[in-house]
This record gives C-alpha cells, sequence and structure tokens, in this order.
C-alpha cells in the first residue's frame, strides 16, 4: 500500500520543486541584483532614515523578494523585515526613468528621490535630472509599465 502511494506523492513533490524553481528564477528579474546583492549591497532603509546612500553589511542580511537584502544595521534588517514594501526601492530598484520608457535599467545608489515616501532610483544624476522635471509623469508611466516589465527578464551585459 505505501508504494501505491509513494509515486504520486512523489511526482507531485517534483512538480512542486520544479514550479518553485521557476518561481525563485523569475522573482530575480523582479530586483535588481549585483554581486554585493539587491540595489548594489545598499542599505533601502538608510535612504529613508539618513537621507543618504549607505553600503549594507555582507553579514547583516535579509532574503525577500528573490533576492539577497544588506542592511548597515541589525535595526535597519528590523525595519525592513517589518515592512518591505515601505522600504524596498519602487520597480524592484530599477531605474524609475528606464521603466517610465518601458525598459528595466541599472541604477546608480547616488541617483535616488523618496517621493511621497517611497524610494525611486535611477540610471545615473544626468538621467535623474530628467527625471526630475516631471517626476509625477515618469512615475505615472512607469507604474502601467511595470506591470509588463516586473517579471520580464533582465539583461545586464556583464
Amino acid at each position: 500500500m505505501l508504494r501505491r502511494f509513494s509515486l504520486p506523492l512523489l511526482l507531485a513533490l517534483a512538480s512542486l520543486a520544479v514550479v518553485a524553481g521557476f518561481r525563485s528564477a523569475n522573482a530575480a528579474d523582479e530586483v535588481f541584483v549585483t554581486a554585493d546583492g539587491a540595489i548594489r549591497g545598499y542599505d533601502p532603509v538608510a535612504y529613508h532614515t539618513q537621507a543618504k546612500p549607505v553600503p549594507g553589511r555582507a553579514d547583516i542580511t535579509l532574503t525577500w523578494n528573490g533576492a539577497t537584502w544588506r542592511f548597515a544595521s541589525e535595526a535597519h534588517r528590523a525595519l525592513f523585515a517589518a515592512d518591505p514594501e515601505r522600504y524596498a526601492p519602487r520597480y524592484g530598484g530599477f531605474c524609475a526613468y528606464g521603466t517610465s520608457r518601458g525598459y528595466k535599467v541599472s541604477t546608480n545608489p547616488q541617483a535616488f528621490a523618496i517621493v511621497d515616501g517611497r524610494l525611486y532610483l535611477n540610471y545615473s544624476l544626468p538621467v535623474q535630472k530628467t527625471w526630475n522635471e516631471d517626476r509625477p509623469g515618469h512615475i505615472r508611466r512607469a507604474d502601467e509599465q511595470w506591470r509588463m516589465l516586473e517579471h520580464a527578464a533582465y539583461e545586464t551585459g556583464k
């Protein structure tokens, strides 16, 4: 009797593992990740609490949304863990301007803005200057584009 149920159970577990594997691979495309982790290893909470980019520490991390996030302190990790949607950058940390134009682009930790309590990152300071000229319009277009881009693969070229 045990043998009759073990094959279907093994097949079901194998199917779940395959589906979970695809989800994990897709989740990684939802967040801008480098070898240093999500958003180049910078602490997403520091943008909110210190109003500047602060590198996270390799020994203070948390896995969320398919990516490893680094933090400058245990307190920042706890804040993020309690409400990741509040602290995580919009559009998975991809460039807000690029997202408004319909594509995923890497970001520079120095090119950031907090708008209505949300973190937005841009490719570079010059791109951020363009984005700043019409933040509401770019955010509105990026929100629309992100629904199509969120699960699209990101090619780093590096």
